[in-house]
């Protein structure tokens, strides 16, 4: 497990990196903005290595996500689709998921309610 804070403008992020049945799962805790998403990319740039390609992002300790964060998800999905891999997210709710919502990411991205459902899924969903 592997373990990354980044100081944000009111805050940070924690990005938490482990493993489970081949799959990458990155879990944040903090505010993702753009002094912060430095260390969501570098995350993902370490996952990209990974053989498969595929990531879940657990958002559910994110309480705050501006562009940065969204262009940042955006970019993730297309390299793992591109490297035929896949990316899921897992949004619990609040506003996290209403910025997420407003910019349509909920119909280009699969996302789940909980990490165990986002690791059960079959298949890799488009």
């Amino acid at each position: 497990m592997a373990e990354n804070r980044e100081a944000a403008g009111h805050g940070t992020l924690s990005v938490v990196r482990t493993d489970a049945d081949g799959i990458t799962v990155l879990g944040l805790d903090g505010e993702i903005d753009h002094q912060s998403v430095g260390g969501l990319t570098r995350a993902l740039a370490r996952a990209d290595a990974a053989v498969g390609r595929r990531v879940v992002i657990d958002l559910s300790r994110v309480t705050f996500m501006d562009s940065s964060g969204v262009n940042a998800l955006i970019a993730a999905f297309q390299a793992a689709g591109a490297a035929g891999g896949w990316l899921r997210l897992v949004v619990v709710r609040g506003a996290v998921l209403r910025t997420l919502q407003l910019v349509g990411l909920d119909t280009v991205i699969p996302f789940h309610e909980t990490l165990e459902d986002a690791l059960a899924s079959p298949r890799p969903d488009s």
